[in-house]
């Protein structure tokens, strides 16, 4: 018989998880620094769209390999593909280092780190959610509650080394950490389940439920929204509200740190009301965070006001998904059936930051960001009415915890 929910242990799953996402999550969310530092000093004559490309990479890629790394999950002991996970991703920021031009960048901080971070990804994503019952909302939460930390503390470090140390050195050290940290930690990463054997690798009987089917959608709609802000915020203050390279990390910062606290009570309020019910409000108040707030004003009031509503909001969007995953489709199918809704998140990160950064060059002409905003106030939205006929599906009775 597997080990029981709610345990001790269970929460050691929870910081080994927390880690894991801290240092593969929380490092995609930082790239709204190094692409300030390409667009605006190392690389200026590089198009916006395809620097956008390195970071979109690493989240599409991590998703994509995800789809293979959540069935592996099912058949091979997951600390050791934490393990891996740690080796890989951090030698991709440590050969990157030593690349100079963007299509290198492409390859080393893009495609292997997406590769490797899909292990961290996946595993911190799945566990959490196997060991509890009670609390699992909350667990879940706190646990990807680290990759809003990890981009908090990483916006400061990632800038603080790139002017002291330079970005080649930035880079390197950030691929020690996660070397070191994460592979400590895979220790922690044991399934609560025994790996069984299946006759089918992947059960696609799930695509044919509609309860899956919208919840899909509403992932790769709500991812792509996601990411938007965390890349173009950044530049947005320098570029058109004249901040400095320092203050465009401050809004990365910002953005991490209402992160974080939104996840977490995000998580509580779940467990209360229903983490359907707590995702329909977080993606619908995103969503007016960005076409209310950001849209129509060009001030630096604003911009922060926007930036952590929506930092606070749109962390469910990530942490909520996997919980409502396991209550629909139950635990044991949870790695396999994430695994699927990576590739939600994988096409989200490919029509979201790189025709953002098409639009900014093309129609925006690199100063006007309203077509890139209102692009991903419309994905918010999207993603909001699929969470509402999901929920139409699941209840039509308003006040019930779903």
């Amino acid at each position: 018989s597997p080990p029981p929910p709610d345990s001790a242990y269970s929460w050691l799953v929870v910081l080994g998880s927390f880690f894991s996402l801290m240092l593969s999550i929380g490092v995609t969310t930082t790239f709204g620094v190094y692409l300030q530092e390409y667009k605006l000093h190392e690389f200026p004559t590089a198009s916006s769209s395809l620097l956008s490309w390195i970071g979109t990479f690493q989240f599409s890629l991590m998703c994509f390999f995800g789809i293979g790394v959540g069935i592996l999950c099912e058949h091979v002991d997951t600390r050791i593909l934490n393990a891996f996970g740690a080796l890989v991703t951090g030698l991709s920021l440590i050969i990157a280092s030593f690349c100079n031009s963007p299509w290198k960048l492409l390859l080393t901080q893009g495609l292997l780190f997406g590769f490797g971070g899909s292990f961290l990804y996946i595993t911190g994503l799945v566990l959490p959610p196997q060991w509890f019952e009670k609390q699992r909302a909350l667990a879940t939460s706190i646990a990807i509650a680290g990759s809003g930390i990890g981009g908090l503390w990483l916006s400061f470090a990632s800038r603080a080394m790139t002017d002291k140390l330079g970005r080649h050195w930035a880079l390197r050290i950030t691929g020690l950490i996660i070397i070191g940290v994460c592979g400590a930690t895979s220790l922690l990463m044991k399934m609560r389940f025994k790996p069984v054997r299946r006759e089918k690798i992947i059960d696609f009987s799930v695509l044919r439920d509609m309860r899956f089917v919208f919840l899909f959608f509403s992932a790769l709609f709500g991812g792509s929204g996601y990411y938007i802000p965390y890349f173009f915020m950044p530049t947005y203050s320098a570029v058109v509200l004249g901040k400095s390279r320092a203050w465009g990390t401050n809004m990365s910062s910002i953005l991490n740190a209402a992160s974080i606290a939104g996840r977490v009570l995000m998580g509580l309020l779940g467990d209360r009301i229903g983490s359907l019910n707590t995702l329909w409000i977080s993606t619908t108040v995103s969503c007016l965070s960005i076409l209310v707030l950001w849209l129509p004003f060009k001030s630096t009031g604003t911009l922060l006001a926007s930036g952590i509503i929506f930092g606070f909001c749109s962390g469910a969007i990530v942490s909520l998904i996997p919980v409502i995953t396991a209550n629909l489709f139950g635990v044991k199918r949870l790695p396999s059936i994430i695994g699927l809704m990576m590739v939600a998140y994988m096409a989200g990160g490919l029509i979201a930051s790189p025709p953002a950064g098409a639009m900014l060059d093309t129609i925006g002409h690199g100063h006007n960001f309203n077509s890139l905003i209102i692009y991903d106030g419309v994905f918010l939205a999207v993603s909001a009415a699929c969470q509402s006929v999901l929920r139409l599906i699941l209840s039509r009775t308003l006040w019930k915890k779903v």
